[in-house]
C-alpha cells in the first residue's frame, strides 16, 4: 500500500456503508464523529453502497438514528441505479432479490421478463429461483444484470455470502456477461463523481472492500483507502497495492484528508 507521506490532501470522499460507518445496526467507533470532522473540514462526502437487504430510505432513516448528520441526496445505492437502468431501458425483470426490496420494484412491469436482476436474495437463493432466472436468460435477448460482484459481507461476526458467487453462477451456464450496475462500475463511481463535482484524482474513495471500494475505485481513477473494519481479511491491502490504509474511518479521514 502506499505510504502516508506520498498522500495528497482531497477535496472530496467517498463512503461505503455497512462495515465502514456501522456493522450490525450500531455505528463503528469513531464513525460519528470522522463524519463530523469531514463536515467541520468542509469536505463535501458522498455515501455508496451496494447493499441491497435495505431501501434506500431505510437505511438512510438507520444512519440518522445512528448519529450520522446526512441528507438523502448525498446516499446513493446500487439498487436505486438498477431501478433507473430497468425504467431507462423499458426492461420487464424477473428480479432475484430480499423481499425488503420488493416495494421499490413493484411498480415495474415483470410480466414475460426480459432481464434478470441479482441483488443479495438471501434465503430467495434457492435451486426454484436460481433456475428459473437461468431459464430466462437462455432467452436470446435477455439481459443478467447485478447490482455488483461482491463475493461475501461480514454480518452477527460471520462472513456471509453476498451476490457475486450466485451472478457468477448464472453467467457460467447462460455464458452472458453480467452488467454491473453497483460497484465496482465505473458509470456508479461516475454519477458520484458528477454530484460532487470534483475531479476523480482529488477524490478519496475509502471503504472495506478491497475490490470493490478500493480496486473499484482506483481503476475509475479515484484515489482509495482501506480501512481494517467490515469485512476485511489479514493481507486484503496486498491485492490493492496503490491504495491507501487505515484502521478505521476515523484514521483514514484524520490522516489523508482532514488538516489541522
Amino acid at each position: 500500500m502506499a505510504q502516508l507521506s506520498e498522500v495528497v490532501m482531497v477535496r472530496g470522499v467517498l463512503l461505503d456503508i455497512s462495515g465502514v460507518l456501522y456493522q450490525d445496526d450500531e455505528p463503528l467507533p469513531g464513525a460519528v464523529a470522522a463524519v463530523q470532522k469531514l463536515q467541520q473540514a468542509g469536505i463535501d462526502f458522498r455515501l455508496l453502497t451496494n447493499t441491497s437487504r435495505r431501501t434506500a430510505e431505510a437505511i438512510y432513516y438507520d444512519l440518522k438514528r445512528m448519529g450520522f448528520a446526512i441528507s438523502e441526496r448525498q446516499l446513493y445505492t446500487a439498487p436505486r441505479a438498477m431501478l433507473d437502468y430497468l425504467q431507462k431501458h423499458n426492461l420487464r425483470p424477473y428480479c432475484l432479490m430480499h423481499p425488503n426490496l420488493d416495494p421499490e420494484f413493484a411498480r415495474l412491469n415483470h410480466t414475460n421478463p426480459n432481464a434478470v436482476v441479482v441483488c443479495d436474495a438471501g434465503e430467495r437463493f434457492d435451486y426454484k429461483g436460481l433456475n428459473k432466472a437461468f431459464q430466462v436468460l437462455m432467452n436470446d435477448d435477455a439481459k443478467l444484470l447485478a447490482i455488483g460482484e461482491n463475493r461475501y459481507f461480514r454480518s452477527r461476526n460471520r462472513l456471509q455470502l453476498d451476490a457475486g458467487p450466485f451472478v457468477k453462477a448464472l453467467e457460467y451456464a447462460s455464458g452472458k456477461q453480467a452488467v454491473v450496475l453497483g460497484k465496482p462500475a465505473p458509470a456508479f463511481f461516475d454519477s458520484a463523481l458528477a454530484s460532487l463535482g470534483l475531479p476523480a484524482d482529488e477524490v478519496l474513495m475509502i471503504g472495506d472492500d478491497v475490490e470493490a471500494d478500493v480496486n473499484g475505485a482506483l481503476q475509475a481513477g479515484l484515489r482509495a483507502c482501506l480501512v481494517k473494519t467490515g469485512k476485511y481479511l489479514e493481507g486484503d491491502e496486498s491485492r490493492a497495492p496503490d491504495g491507501l490504509l487505515a484502521d478505521d474511518l476515523l484514521q483514514a479521514v484524520e490522516e489523508f484528508t482532514v488538516t489541522a
